[in-house]
């Protein structure tokens, strides 16, 4: 096993190191490591990985709702989201700072995609809380913070692979992401109600306070964005249909709101489909150099080995869940979540079955600490994308996302101690 192991892991380090691509990196690994350890034919296995791996019906949902996250990128309907949520905050202590929340929670459950939310709400909010007078930092961490939500509250482009890899319902991981993505959400939110009970100078007063009626008028701009959740998300969960059924769902409604808008444009379609088929590509690619390095492992028997090995230490299961979330905060510091999850399953799902967790619990729970990546340097995209809005340095940018980093983290504690609050809406299905 030490030798198995010591080959993978200096391979990867070697090639990650030296700027390979992730995808890339992973197939030379498994390949080297084969042919040096093995007498198997390399290509043979690879090419039956990499079918494996990618005939699979529920990878279907991943570059449609990728496609979708880019329409309404490209479209009015985040800019009616801001317009639709502003009066409604207006006597929250913080007001336009929730946007940063609500607006990302909203836009999560359509787009999937971490760095898709944070790149749309920070386009429309950032600009407007500086010429506002907010506080810089805490607007740049509370959107940091809450662009991580489009990895958990569904559809997520990370749960459909994790569902896939762990061979576990999609839909039934959808459902169980709601209840800690909106307990995310809310627990961002409280924390900047607290700041500014304690620096109101953080966030000026509105100027002219909304009317009932322009606050009814503003629900109308919710309407595009309502309807693409409810049809998605309800399809779904009433069993009209599956994850792959529903993300068309979603495209074919998108496009028809983006026509009724008047944003259906040949070049709108055009950046769309590029955006989604670029992806696409690289998270599959990434897929596939996975599934042969797992392939691989299985033959090295790296992950029997070492769930053996961790398994005579006798961790208790809390034990085991801090050793697995400082193991995904340090990876965290190097890669994305795709790759993390990819590259770690193979050996962290046997122990956590072991260990008596539910794989559904620790599909929602490797979101939430992989979230934390997003937000942490070097390889935080979140950070990036901020820096790339406001062109402010990347260490200002990642202070600025600490107190959130801690909030993240404190969400792990408590769906850790009560699992059922993850559970108990998927026992529905």
């Amino acid at each position: 096993m030490n030798i198995a192991l010591t080959t993978v892991l200096v391979c990867l380090i070697l090639f990650l190191g030296s700027g390979v691509w992730i995808g890339l990196s992973l197939l030379a690994t498994a390949g080297i490591s084969l042919e040096l350890l093995t007498a198997m034919p390399v290509g043979k296995i690879w090419a039956q990985a990499m079918w494996n791996s990618l005939n699979n019906w529920a990878l279907a949902a991943l570059p449609m709702f990728i496609f979708l996250g880019e329409i309404i990128l490209r479209t009015r309907m985040s800019e009616l989201l801001f317009q639709g949520l502003r009066p409604w905050v207006q006597y929250i202590p913080g007001r336009l700072l929730h946007i940063n929340i609500f607006g990302s929670a909203i836009f999560a459950a359509v787009s999937g995609s971490s760095p898709a939310t944070a790149a749309t709400i920070g386009k429309i909010t950032l600009g407007q809380l500086k010429e506002e007078g907010y506080d810089s930092l805490l607007s740049q961490g509370s959107l940091a913070g809450a662009g991580t939500l489009g990895l958990l509250i569904p559809p997520s482009i990370v749960l459909i692979i994790y569902g896939v890899l762990a061979e576990v319902s999609i839909g039934k991981l959808f459902i169980a992401g709601i209840v800690p993505g909106v307990m995310l959400a809310c627990f961002y939110s409280g924390y900047i109600v607290l700041r500014i009970a304690l620096n109101p100078r953080l966030a000026p007063r509105e100027k002219a306070p909304f009317t009932w009626s322009e606050r009814m008028a503003s629900l109308l701009k919710l309407l595009p964005v309502t309807v693409l959740i409810v049809l998605i998300l309800g399809s779904i969960y009433l069993g009209f249909a599956t994850p792959s059924e529903a993300a068309g769902i979603g495209v074919v409604t998108s496009l028809l709101i983006t026509w009724i808008l008047g944003d259906l444009s040949w070049k709108n379609m055009v950046q769309a489909m590029q955006g989604t088929i670029n992806t696409s590509a690289m998270i599959c690619f990434i897929i596939v150099g996975a599934s042969f390095l797992s392939v691989v492992m299985g033959y090295l028997h790296i992950p029997a080995d070492v769930a053996r090995f961790i398994a005579t230490l006798g961790l208790s299961p809390y034990l085991l869940i801090v050793i697995f979330t400082v193991f995904y905060l340090i990876l965290g510091f190097f890669m994305d979540g795709i790759s993390m999850i990819v590259m770690t399953l193979p050996i962290t799902l046997p122990l956590v079955n072991l260990a008596g967790f539910n794989p559904l619990w620790f599909g929602i729970y490797l979101v939430l600490v992989i979230e934390a990546g997003q937000i942490t340097p070097p390889v935080g995209f979140n950070l990036f994308v901020i820096k790339g809005l406001t062109g402010d340095d990347l260490s200002r940018v990642a202070r600025a996302s600490l107190p959130f980093l801690a909030i993240l983290m404190f969400a792990v504690c408590v769906i850790t101690v009560f699992p059922e609050m993850i559970m108990w809406l998927p026992g529905f299905m």
